[in-house]
């Protein structure tokens, strides 16, 4: 794969480094080319915010995937800057001309996404420090838990990161608009009266940002190549995180080698402070070979033995004694098992990221052990949602996310003395053949590996959520048949359901209050919560 580098960084450096631009200087940067008026629309200019077309007001600039010619009316009506997007549909371009109104169209939609947010954050919030997390599994209680030691420890922060990882993929508008919205309302001037936003008096609204970044983001079937890069380019982050490396993304990506050529952007990005790496993933390792000069690396792991004898600091390095049964900083505990807010080994492995990129900031070990103390994880992050039985509810949703969060609610199963294992999962709609297939073929595996360890047997039942999904994630016959075809062919028992009220309702019922049952997967799964409460079972 070809590294760019961001090829137009000089050219949108200068841009946005500028409190405005012309409308000419824009497309420049973001290498589009204008159609209609070859102006801003309004009589102002751009004001400072990047928008969606919904809240766009009068001086915005708004960035679409898709515009048709209804949108470019409605962005004509309300008298925005101009519009940017890489798909013109259904006349489109025809109408922006005939009213003369502007619209840049590029061929990638990232160098404009990007572009937003660099501006925003140099115009707006240049103080901050940046921290970018990415990875294949893991960043968002990554990110969310960085975000929350620092908020804990006294400091202003934002974050992209939520409970359905809905803005983390950077390909509109949204980070840079939610800063740009948050900034404004903390001023105690009135900003729309000035001639632009970045004449803003507090330009230190936040001293940290935390933003977690897609390692592999597409369009469609179509891959945007280095939009780690690009994105956290960006940001100018002072700390990356990079939590691991496995298969996901498929039609986006064909190989575990594109999407370690994906994540490693983050590493490529970082030209300040620190990167934090997973010590036990040789491919997140190998990017050591790929550091710029300066830049510090930092390692967690969970094999006390293989990195302490690693070439590097004592003080660098962040682990999990399984023998003492607690994290190291420094070569000293700081953590026992028992007051970690979870404690299955994938998450631990987020915890060991947090905290080794709050070291690299230099925050105080009493206040990084503080902000893990009272961490309250994300929801549908291995989140028990009942005792009798237990539930559990996890929104791991490719193959090594789901083997491990099975193996997890086992070893719970095993320290808590349950009988019963269930496990419901929601197949991945409209993800296509071959994710389905690993994924099968992850769950086949670790049930079998299971049913050969204990006397316990794990019950599996599969959900097709018609009742529950958009369109967008319908689950196609083809993928619930490649989906059944392996776990037949791997001799793994199963029942399956259209319905999740219907599965989740019958799994209860089934269930005694001495055994455990895990709801797992992604889409399907999101709404299970909910209608556990709506059927009076939790």
């Amino acid at each position: 794969m070809v590294d760019t580098s961001f090829s137009i960084t000089q050219t949108s450096d200068r841009i946005a480094s500028q409190k405005t631009f012309t409308i000419q200087e824009l497309a420049k940067a973001i290498k589009g080319e204008i159609y209609g008026l070859n102006d801003f629309y309004c009589n102002s200019g751009f004001n400072g915010i990047f928008q969606t077309l919904n809240d766009a007001v009068s001086g915005d600039i708004v960035i679409r995937h898709w515009i048709n010619k209804k949108g470019v009316e409605i962005a004509a009506e309300k008298n925005i800057a101009c519009l940017i997007t890489l798909n013109p549909t259904e006349g489109a371009i025809s109408k922006s001309e005939e009213i003369n109104f502007p619209v840049i169209v590029v061929d990638k939609i990232q160098y404009a996404t990007s572009f937003a947010l660099k501006w925003t954050i140099e115009n707006l919030v240049p103080h901050s420090k940046r921290i970018v997390i990415s990875g294949t599994n893991g960043k968002s209680t990554t990110s969310h838990m960085i975000y929350h030691i620092l908020k804990n420890s006294g400091y202003n922060v934002f974050t992209n990161t939520d409970a359905e990882s809905e803005f983390n993929t950077l390909i509109d508008p949204m980070v840079a608009k939610m800063i740009a919205e948050q900034v404004i309302n903390a001023q105690d001037v009135d900003v729309r009266s000035l001639d632009y936003v970045a004449d803003i008096p507090n330009k230190s609204v936040f001293d940290y940002i935390v933003v977690e970044v897609s390692e592999v983001q597409g369009w469609g079937e179509e891959l945007m190549e280095n939009h780690a890069l690009i994105m956290s380019s960006a940001l100018n982050p002072d700390v990356g995180v990079v939590t691991n490396v496995a298969m996901d993304h498929i039609g986006l990506v064909k190989s575990i080698d594109e999407v370690f050529d994906e994540t490693l952007g983050i590493v490529k990005a970082i030209n300040k402070r620190a990167v934090v790496l997973n010590h036990d993933d040789e491919r997140v390792l190998s990017m050591l070979d790929y550091l710029n000069p300066d830049v510090e690396a930092y390692y967690t792991s969970m094999d006390k033995d293989k990195v302490l004898n690693f070439i590097a600091p004592l003080s660098n390095k962040v682990y999990f004694d399984l023998e003492e049964n607690s994290i190291y900083l420094n070569g000293v505990s700081a953590l026992s098992y028992k007051e970690l807010p979870f404690t299955s080994e994938h998450f631990i492995r987020n915890i060991l990221s947090a905290m080794s990129a709050c070291l690299a900031l230099k925050l105080s070990v009493e206040d990084i052990i503080s902000g893990v103390k009272s961490y309250k994880p994300l929801s549908r992050r291995f989140i028990k949602l009942s005792d009798e039985p237990v539930i559990i509810d996890d929104f791991a949703h490719n193959p090594d996310g789901v083997k491990a969060t099975i193996n997890a609610t086992s070893t719970l199963a095993n320290e808590l003395n349950k009988k019963e294992l269930y496990v419901v999962f929601a197949i991945r709609g409209s993800r296509g053949e071959k994710l389905n297939g690993l994924i099968s073929e992850a769950i086949a595996e670790v049930i079998n590996e299971l049913d050969g360890s204990n006397d316990r047997k794990v019950k599996l039942f599969l959900s097709s959520s018609i009742d529950q999904v958009n369109d967008l994630n319908v689950v196609k016959p083809f993928e619930k048949d490649i989906f059944t075809k392996t776990l037949d062919d791997n001799s793994v028992n199963y029942t399956h359901y259209d319905k999740l009220v219907t599965v989740l309702d019958d799994v209860y019922n089934s269930a005694n209050n001495d055994d455990v049952i895990l709801l797992i997967g992604a889409q399907g799964m999101d709404p299970a919560e909910k209608v556990l409460k709506d059927l009076g079972h939790i």
